[in-house]
C-alpha cells in the first residue's frame, strides 16, 4: 500500500500538470500576447539566479498554506502555461516545442516542478490535518524539513536557469513576428 504522502504528491503532480497543460493550449489574442511577452522580456532582462530563486520562492512558500496554498498553485500552474501559449502565439517556431517538454525535460523544470509539488501535497496534508483527520503537530515538523528541500531545489534550478538564459550572448529575447 502506498503512504498518503506519496499519493499526495502523486495526485498533485498530475494535477499540475494538466492545469499546465490547459493555460499552455489556451488561446492568446495577438496583441495580449505581444503585451505579455514585452513584459516578460523586461522582467527577464538582466535577471540572475538569485533573482529568479526569489521569485520562485515567493511563489512557493505560499503553496504550503492549507487548502489556500492548492488554489494558488494550480492558479499559478495555469498562468504559467498561459505564458508559455502567449510566447507561442509571438514566436510561432517555439510552438514546435511542446509544452510539457518544457516542464519535464529542462533540469531548471522539473525541480520546479518537484518542489511545487513538494509544496502543494503538504497544502494538502496539512489541510487534512486541520481538518481534523491527522495530528497536526505531526504535521509540523515534516513540513519544516519539505521547505528547506523545496528552498534547496528552487535555489539549484534557479542556477541552472540562470546559466541556461546566460548561454550564448545573454540573456536571450523572446521575439517573434508580433513583438
Amino acid at each position: 500500500m502506498l503512504s498518503p504522502r506519496i499519493v499526495s504528491f502523486a495526485a498533485v503532480l498530475a494535477a499540475f500538470t494538466g492545469v499546465f497543460y490547459a493555460g499552455s493550449v489556451s488561446e492568446v489574442q495577438d496583441e495580449e500576447a505581444a503585451e505579455f511577452v514585452e513584459q516578460f522580456n523586461a522582467l527577464i532582462a538582466g535577471i540572475d539566479a538569485p533573482g529568479i530563486f526569489f521569485h520562485n520562492s515567493s511563489l512557493a512558500l505560499p503553496m504550503f498554506i492549507p487548502l489556500a496554498g492548492l488554489a494558488w498553485g494550480l492558479y499559478a500552474a495555469w498562468a504559467t502555461g498561459y505564458a508559455v501559449a502567449a510566447i507561442y502565439t509571438t514566436a510561432p517556431q517555439l510552438a514546435q516545442i511542446p509544452p510539457l517538454a518544457i516542464l519535464y525535460l529542462s533540469p531548471f523544470g522539473i525541480m520546479e516542478l518537484v518542489a511545487y509539488s513538494i509544496a502543494l501535497s503538504r497544502s494538502a496534508m496539512l489541510f487534512g490535518a486541520v481538518a481534523g483527520r491527522m495530528p497536526v503537530v505531526r504535521q509540523l515538523v515534516p513540513a519544516a524539513i519539505e521547505i528547506g528541500v523545496v528552498l534547496a531545489l528552487l535555489l539549484a534550478g534557479a542556477y541552472v536557469e540562470a546559466a541556461m538564459l546566460n548561454l550564448g550572448s545573454g540573456v536571450p529575447q523572446v521575439a517573434g513576428p508580433l513583438s
